[in-house]
Formats: C-alpha cells, sequence, structure tokens
C-alpha cells in the first residue's frame, strides 16, 4: 500500500502480478480509489473470456451494422472508463493479433471504434493483472515485447499467501468480522489459539481467496 499510495496518480500504466488469489484486482481497485479518478469510472475486462473479434468489440466500441448481430453502436469500454481507470484482467491470456491493436491505442490515446474510421480521444489509466510469466511468453512469441514493456512501466508483485504468513491472521478476521455483520450476527470475537495454528500451518494453494472460502464456510458452523 505504501507503493500504491506513491503512484496512484501517476498516468503510468502498472502491471500487477501473482498467482491466482492473490487479490490483484482488489489491488486495482484500490490505485483507483487512492487516485484522483477516484469519482470516475472503474471499469474491468476480463481479456481471456472473449476472443479476438469480440474483445475488440467490447473494448473499443462498434458501429451498429459493422458485423452480423450488431443492433446498435457500443460506445465500448475504454469510452466507458474515459477519465478513470480500465482494469485488463487476465492480460496474458490476451492474442498476440489483439495486443497490436491495443498498443496502438495506449500508445495514440484514441480509439477507433469496429467498423468506424474515426479516431476517439480517451483519457484512461491503464492497469493490468496477470498470474503468468509474461517474459516466458515474448520468449514464446505469444506476448508482444514492446507491449509488455507500455503495461508494465509500475510493476507490483504480489506475493503467494505462504509467502506472508503475517497476513493471515489479519485477513481471517477480517474477512469473518465483514461477514458476521453482513448477516447481522454479533460482532466475531476472534480465533481461538488452536484455530490460528491450524491457519498458519496450511500451505493455501488457493491464496487469499481459499482463506476468505474456508473463514466463511467455517462462520456459518460458528453463526449455527
Amino acid at each position: 500500500f505504501d507503493v500504491i499510495d506513491s503512484v496512484a496518480d501517476a498516468r503510468a500504466s502498472i502491471l500487477i502480478t501473482g498467482e491466482n488469489g492473490t487479490g490483484k484486482s482488489m489491488i486495482a481497485r484500490a490505485i483507483h480509489e487512492r487516485s484522483s479518478r477516484r469519482g470516475k469510472p472503474f471499469v474491468e475486462v476480463a481479456c481471456g473470456a472473449l476472443p479476438d473479434n469480440l474483445l475488440e468489440s467490447e473494448l473499443f466500441g462498434h458501429l451498429k451494422g459493422s458485423f452480423t448481430g450488431a443492433a446498435s453502436d457500443n460506445p465500448g469500454l475504454f469510452k466507458a472508463a474515459d477519465g478513470g481507470t480500465l482494469f485488463l484482467d487476465e492480460i496474458g491470456d490476451m492474442e498476440v493479433g489483439m495486443q497490436a491493436k491495443l498498443l496502438r491505442v495506449l500508445e495514440e490515446r484514441t480509439v477507433r471504434r469496429v467498423g468506424g474510421n474515426k479516431e476517439i480521444p480517451v483519457d484512461v489509466r491503464i492497469v493490468s493483472a496477470t498470474n503468468q510469466e509474461l517474459l516466458k511468453k515474448i520468449e514464446d512469441k505469444t506476448f508482444r515485447n514492446d507491449l509488455y514493456y507500455r503495461l508494465q512501466v509500475i510493476p507490483i508483485y504480489l506475493p503467494p499467501l505462504r509467502e506472508r504468513a503475517e497476513d493471515i491472521d489479519i485477513l481471517a478476521l477480517h474477512f469473518a468480522r465483514r461477514m458476521a455483520a453482513e448477516l447481522g450476527w454479533p460482532r466475531f470475537p476472534g480465533f481461538t489459539t488452536k484455530v490460528q495454528e491450524q491457519l498458519a500451518t496450511w500451505a493455501w494453494p488457493g491464496n487469499v481467496r481459499e482463506l476468505k472460502n474456508v473463514v466463511e464456510r467455517a462462520l456459518y458452523r460458528w453463526g449455527d
């Protein structure tokens, strides 16, 4: 969070790396909320969820009739995030052809909708995230070298939970008390020493997401 606070208002792109479940999307949102853009939209895109043609339309927008099924104009997510932050999650899953188009937008700060020829200016802060080794993908020629260096002007690495055991008790108690409050239960008093020891000795392959799920299951039993 010291790093986040120091770079929150920079215009430079940020690349967040780390294993699945380490909280990359939470960090992206924290960057937005601590920046001067916090009053503007935070738009999240799962880059691996769509094929190239649909992702291009989602990001840059399209004109009515530009392809089968384009029944109306779509301004696109870049325009939806104008003035705010666009979070490109799973950026390592983006196909190479789409990477070239994204690079052009990042360099020129304009988008061209599918089926259109007008360049539309956008003011968007880019935060990306991946659980993949992008340098290895560059070697394999499945990720563009120039795009990588454009995205990771400011790198942030999130270590797995097993490497920050001192966070386990803090996070577990946070999840438990938040869930109890949401359900209208009494304030959760805390975990016993035995439970804390068990939490500390587990490897947490699913990281923070796994810890949250375990705490929620345990809390339902406590509430009963």
